[in-house]
């Protein structure tokens, strides 16, 4: 019984997760456009903190992929773009 009801939690809190992501339209904030525009602004930021920074992007990736949330892809070219090859590589393969 126990078992059931954690897996309807973990399954509702999923669905809620996903109906939050498009209701609140966060899918404009993964179009290359949008990275592009604030390519100098994320940059600053990520030269002024960087293990914040990298923080946050690794927790939104995961979070990203792990919901299949379109944004991924993009997601992933950020992540070499504002990061470099190395870090980039490294933080996406999380």
């Amino acid at each position: 019984m126990k078992t059931n009801l954690t897996k309807l939690i973990i399954v509702g809190g999923i669905i809620i997760l996903i109906v939050l992501f498009f209701m609140f339209d966060l899918q404009h904030y993964f179009a290359l456009d949008y990275i592009k525009t604030q390519q100098d602004a994320l940059h600053a930021y990520y030269q002024s903190n960087i293990f914040l920074t990298l923080s946050v992007y690794m927790l939104i990736y995961i979070t990203v992929a792990a919901l299949s949330l379109p944004g991924a892809a993009v997601m992933t070219l950020v992540g070499g773009g504002l990061f470099g090859l190395l870090t980039g590589t490294i933080v996406v393969s999380f």
